[in-house]
């Protein structure tokens, strides 16, 4: 029996291209919610989950940081997918009689440029893939839909234009969630890896600044970190940071004690194989761009 690996959203959504891209051997099943992704992977209903954490563009997509430690999952590798849109309508559709354009709400502002061009009226729905499906049961040859490449065949629809959004480096990072075990050892893993962990720090005077001096001092390269406030009384910060190397290294290891020095909680997410995307430079990741779903 094939294992599967759930996602937030429906068949040809992003979510489910990159299970596919990443794990072409495992069923893929889509969730209405991230929260239903994760349940499945704790009930063991799924192996894994993919879960976009952050988009180029839009910045922050789940709210990683409250969900995984309520799962009782960790963060076991990462994927970077090329981000594209294609403009879709009913058979019979035209751009020239078409009025409103549905899609997820990133989806319509990294693709401002061509709703603003043709004067459509963005409609939010709640998912890029969904909007397709919605089109198709509307029937309404004046309501478009923004959806990545493979909807339109997926749901009947026909393709009015490629390749419509803004950016042409539009990418979205998702992380790869699986039920809590050892983490791997540093012989287990290649030589680029990433470690994400939560922190939490007192809302005083320079908290966070002397939380973050061991990875200065030990010359260790923080790539992400987002900040999140604790309970309604805005007394306590969280913060979730994504830093080269693993914990194994001296200089991880060095500034991991120095951080739980300054900070009353620190939780390790997840030990994993650093995205091949990281170690491309601004023209290697323009090929990337280019190369990836084609």
């Amino acid at each position: 029996m094939s294992q599967k690996i759930a996602y937030q959203g429906e068949p040809g959504s992003n979510s489910s291209i990159a299970c596919t891209e990443k794990y072409p051997q495992m069923v893929p099943v889509p969730c209405a919610r991230f929260e239903d992704a994760l349940a499945m992977v704790s009930s063991g209903e799924a192996e894994l989950a993919m879960i976009p954490i952050e988009n180029s563009i839009a910045g922050r997509v789940a709210d990683i940081h409250t969900l995984l430690p309520q799962s009782d999952l960790q963060i076991i590798d990462e994927h970077f997918l090329r981000i594209r849109f294609d403009l879709l309508g009913l058979p019979e559709a035209s751009i020239e009689d078409a009025k409103e354009v549905y899609s997820h709400v990133h989806a319509l502002g990294q693709c401002r440029g061509l709703t603003n061009s043709l004067g459509l009226t963005p409609m939010v729905t709640g998912d890029t893939a969904g909007s397709a499906r919605e089109i198709k049961e509307w029937n309404d040859p004046t309501k478009l839909s923004l959806a990545p490449p493979g909807a339109a065949e997926i749901y009947g629809l026909k393709t009015l234009a490629q390749g419509v959004e803004d950016d042409q480096t539009n990418t979205t990072r998702f992380v790869v969630l699986a039920p809590k075990q050892d983490f791997p050892t540093r012989e287990d893993l290649p030589s680029a890896v990433m470690t994400s962990l939560l922190f939490r720090v007192n809302n005083i005077p320079s908290a966070l600044y002397k939380a973050l001096g061991g990875f200065a001092t030990t010359g260790v390269n923080m790539v992400r970190l987002e900040s999140y406030m604790v309970g309604s009384g805005f007394t306590a910060t969280q913060f979730m940071a994504d830093i080269e190397g693993h914990p194994q290294d001296e200089p991880v290891r060095l500034a991991l004690e120095e951080l739980a020095f300054f900070t009353s909680e620190v939780t390790i997410l997840g030990v994993y194989p650093a995205h091949p995307h990281r170690q491309l430079d601004s023209s290697d990741q323009r090929e990337f761009a280019g190369a990836s779903n084609r």
